[in-house]
């Protein structure tokens, strides 16, 4: 890593050509940009989770720190490749004036002609898409289960102003879930008559799993408590019996159907690293995921 003060972003885009000719590799097969937005405190985690995601897609990942912004505007960059990177990366820490303008650093680092996400670690702006970084993107991620501030709140903020390329890592999580009560439903295909998901108290993707299960079988969605982790079980009643999805650790599920033995799975909380990268994978628009946001919002006397 190359350290870069009071610098500027043609100094940091000149910085990688010559990082690159070091490493010997002019050209690194790089497929999109992935702008991080993150505190200064979570930095060292947020980049090394985007490290690990860089091995299924090679990007040019740019850290951004948020200084207070006051004082004169300082740009101050470490910049490398290589060390466990797939692509390019700079952590980018600005101070003063320029926290204010963060676009005119990033705009001219990003690669030309490949899509950009941008990811918030932790506290997200309550508009991602009108945010001045996140206009830069197509793919926009946030994660409701970190921020550090107005947790219960935070899923229903981004619900509310949800835009075409919004996403946030409590759904991602849902993955599974949604995969394993699927497939279940098709192998029992009875009508649905109410649902229930038990989960820990502030919990973001119960709120989501509710939110779905009620906009795709139009029933009654009951949710309740746990002591977690996470979403701990679902159950779908139908007139022949219920469809139960069980978790108790955070590991190994149940799922239990009328007429049929229970059967284990696994059922694993995901790290960081595998969120992220699923999410990487598309950047289309999620339409189950649009619908689901218009449906907690408009739950929550919300207008569509």
């Amino acid at each position: 890593m190359i350290e870069l003060t009071d610098t500027s972003a043609s100094e940091i885009a000149a910085e990688f050509v010559r990082a690159r000719t070091r490493a010997g590799s002019p050209a690194m097969g790089m497929v999109m940009t992935l702008i991080i937005v993150v505190p200064e405190d979570d930095a060292e985690d947020a980049m090394a989770a985007a490290r690990s995601a860089s091995h299924e897609h090679p990007a040019r990942v740019l850290g951004v720190i948020l200084g207070d912004g006051r004082g004169h505007g300082v740009v101050n960059a470490q910049v490398g490749t290589g060390a466990g990177w797939t692509g390019e990366t700079a952590l980018i820490r600005l101070q003063g004036e320029v926290v204010k303008h963060p676009e005119s650093v990033v705009l001219p680092l990003l690669l030309p002609d490949s899509p950009v996400a941008i990811w918030w670690p932790t506290d997200a702006p309550d508009d991602p898409a009108a945010d001045a970084l996140g206009q830069l993107a197509q793919r926009r991620i946030t994660d409701a289960a970190a921020v550090g501030r107005r947790r219960s709140t935070a899923i229903h903020t981004q619900c509310s102003t949800y835009a075409k390329g919004n996403t946030d890592l409590a759904w991602t999580r849902l993955t599974p879930w949604r995969a394993l009560l699927a497939a279940a439903l098709d192998q029992h295909p009875a009508k649905v008559t109410r649902a229930h998901v038990v989960a820990e108290r502030i919990s973001p993707s119960a709120e989501l799993m509710a939110a779905w299960l009620q906009d795709r079988l139009k029933v009654k969605v009951e949710r309740s408590t746990s002591q977690g982790p996470g979403i701990t079980e679902v159950v779908l009643d139908t007139r022949e019996g219920s469809i139960r999805l069980a978790r108790p650790d955070g590991r190994l599920a149940v799922l239990s159907s009328p007429g049929q033995p229970d059967r284990p799975v696994a059922l694993k909380r995901r790290d960081l690293p595998d969120l992220l990268a699923e999410e990487l994978r598309r950047l289309d628009e999620d339409d189950v995921y649009a619908a689901t946001a218009r449906r907690l919002h408009r739950s929550r006397g919300g207008k569509s």
